[in-house]
């Protein structure tokens, strides 16, 4: 029996069937779950949330005091920030991420907890990532440009986490450019989130090598989206577009990628979206062994390799979706300024919105300016490198 209860009555060994309030709110990135650990039942009672809905079915009761499901509704747990007639309100850039910086960090948690589950032998329960992924899906339409920008931000000890939120936002954005809706498009954000998740059967001292790979090595690393697929196989609810996109995702339209050495149409749509998100992710990323590219040289190269790596289709429909000058990019501008891209104009992709904050005249930093260049005297001249500048952007892109 489902029974709504106030948060000062939880305790341990209850099951967690809802948690009342707003999903952003919601300290666990599950829908539903056991409450077994003290330190779970402490950030619910810190989460300032008042009630949460249990299922006496599968744990602990309470007094038959409470109110049980007969006498209310469920309510409805997803963020939407809509206008009168339904539809998503776009905010600034400022405003969403607020939002975005919370979807993110719980994206994270998701993954470690998937990750772990799966490295344990254990069976995924995706329902929670397909919540995860509808709110990534509910910030894009408020305002694309928060979550991408945030999609940069890794530290190399929990790359292969971060990685997989990135290419999850990545992948959405670029659904969303290609016109895939519904249902259809969570799979492809959850899709993202379980790419690598093969990389749990790499041993540690091969994955974050901070060296060069041997052969053999890197013959285990290729390993990664077979073995992937072998686990996710398991799960009773994982669907077969994500199953695809992991055994797939290193594939190349050439037939030169692996495991499968698949080509052309035998790649599906979601398979051809997935190796696009993923190289431009991995190729813009610190790692222990490389510095990543800057945004824009990374499109720069990917746009330049016409040796069959990936469907031309797809790459255009990816530049549109991130720009020509993506989010964190420096531009040198004709007034002798240099900013980094913060927003993407949804009219002109080479007229981004930009943060000035240095002098090139001068040789130091400036009072921070955000500029629209489609409606500006300025203009760009060049994309630079913040190392030939000796810039430190972290805190700069941190918009």
């Amino acid at each position: 029996m489902l029974k709504k209860i106030e948060i000062t009555d939880v305790q341990l060994g209850m099951y967690i069937h809802e948690i009342c309030g707003e999903w952003i709110d919601n300290p666990f990135w599950l829908k539903s779950f056991k409450l077994v650990k003290q330190k779970d039942l402490d950030a619910l009672c810190a989460s300032g949330l008042k009630e949460v809905w249990i299922d006496t079915d599968k744990g602990l009761d309470i007094e038959k005091s409470t109110v049980d499901l007969a006498q209310a509704p469920i309510p409805e747990t997803d963020i939407q920030v809509t206008s009168k007639k339904g539809k998503v309100t776009p905010v600034s850039i400022q405003e969403e991420l607020v939002a975005a910086k919370k979807i993110h960090a719980k994206a994270k948690e998701a993954v470690i907890s998937m990750f772990s589950e799966v490295r344990m032998g254990n069976a995924l329960e995706t329902e929670g990532a397909e919540l995860l992924v509808n709110e990534i899906s509910q910030s894009m339409m408020r305002n694309s440009n928060a979550l991408l920008s945030l999609a940069r931000l890794k530290n190399a000890d929990e790359y292969t986490y971060l990685h997989s939120v990135a290419v999850c936002i990545l992948m959405v954005a670029l659904g969303k450019q290609l016109g895939i809706k519904g249902d259809q498009l969570k799979q492809v954000g959850v899709a993202g989130l379980l790419h690598d998740i093969g990389k749990m059967a790499i041993p540690n001292e091969v994955l974050n090598k901070p060296g060069s790979l041997t052969d053999q090595e890197f013959s285990i690393v290729k390993e990664h989206p077979r073995k992937g697929w072998e686990m996710l196989k398991t799960s009773y609810d994982v669907s077969d577009l994500a199953l695809d996109v992991c055994l797939h995702h290193h594939e190349r339209v050439d037939g030169q990628g692996y495991p499968e050495k698949l080509s052309g149409e035998a790649l599906s749509l979601y398979a051809r979206m997935g190796a696009v998100c993923d190289v431009y992710d991995a190729i813009t990323s610190d790692r222990c062994y490389k510095k990543g590219w800057e945004p824009a040289e990374a499109i720069r190269r990917m746009v330049s390799w016409k040796n069959g790596h990936f469907d031309e289709t797809i790459l255009h429909a990816f530049v549109k979706t991130i720009g020509i000058y993506p989010n964190g990019t420096l531009l040198r501008l004709k007034s002798g300024h240099l900013g980094v891209v913060t927003e993407q104009s949804s009219r002109n992709l080479t007229m981004p919105r930009v943060k000035i904050f240095f002098s090139i005249r001068a040789n130091a930093h400036i009072p921070i300016e955000v500029i629209d260049v489609a409606k500006s005297a300025d203009a760009i001249v060049s994309v630079e490198d913040p190392q030939q500048w000796k810039l430190d952007l972290s805190k700069v892109r941190d918009v």
